[in-house]
């Protein structure tokens, strides 16, 4: 079982489990205008409740990494639980593929997760400008552009998007500030949640960098199975009935 934090483009799969600290946005923090204000007043709420509705859940993940220019590939299949006190585990199902890919993509990003420091995309370590409106699977989204205060480790120049109706994440996309090694050039990564009874829940995670000696690398994570601690207790209870 390995433990995990959060680190790099994948720090944003988390941050929705770290609390949100600070008060309410001013106007200029948001861009400037009223409506960006509220909006982000409206996330900052939002972010709360996401993360404690995600405690004590559990989905699936399918890890997939790929170095194009060795040509080689590897799938590492895992259950991700998230403890009512929020540490994040994942007990490892299957592997399919090269070792290599294996023992220097995949088990590198899960390390260096566990060893990179929070950074919650919050007004303490983000400014906001309001971009506008636009539509995502027919629905309206609130687009703003986020910029680091600072250039730490794990933190991104990019984009976030908030579900119109319920202020809750659903897009977060862009390139890495600062990378975690020498080894790394460039990181741009897209994070995307799905809304589930008013919760984002992960979907999907993408991620490109550069690594000197392999080449490019890429790395997808797709979520599935979505269960609250809970549920699956009961489930399991009622099974051995």
């Amino acid at each position: 079982m390995i433990s995990r934090r959060v680190f790099g483009g994948a720090a944003v799969l988390a941050c929705a489990y770290v609390a949100l600290a600070g008060a309410l946005v001013s106007a200029s923090e948001a861009g400037g205008d009223q409506e960006g204000q509220e909006i982000i007043n409206k996330y900052l709420a939002a972010r709360q409740t996401q993360k404690e509705a995600l405690l004590g859940a559990q989905m699936r993940v399918n890890i997939d990494a790929k170095l194009p220019r060795l040509e080689k590939q590897g799938t590492l299949t895992a259950l991700r639980r998230i403890s009512r006190l929020g540490k994040i585990t994942y007990k490892a199902l299957g592997f399919s593929g090269d070792n290599t890919i294996k023992n220097e993509v995949i088990t590198r990003y899960l390390a260096a997760e566990a060893e990179a420091p929070e950074n919650a995309i919050v007004p303490a370590n983000y400014k906001f400008k309001y971009k506008g409106v636009a539509q995502r699977d027919g629905q309206n989204v609130h687009i703003f552009q986020v910029t680091p205060r600072q250039k730490r480790i794990g933190m991104f120049k990019g984009e976030l998007w908030l579900d119109e109706a319920t202020a809750m994440p659903v897009r977060e996309a862009g390139r890495l500030v600062k990378t975690p090694s020498i080894f790394l050039k460039k990181v741009v990564f897209v994070n995307e949640y799905e809304i589930q009874n008013g919760i984002a829940i992960p979907k999907r995670f993408q991620s490109t960098a550069e690594v000197r000696i392999f080449g490019r690398a890429e790395l997808n994570v797709d979520f599935s199975n979505f269960t609250r601690q809970e549920k699956a207790e009961d489930l399991a209870s009622d099974s051995n009935r």
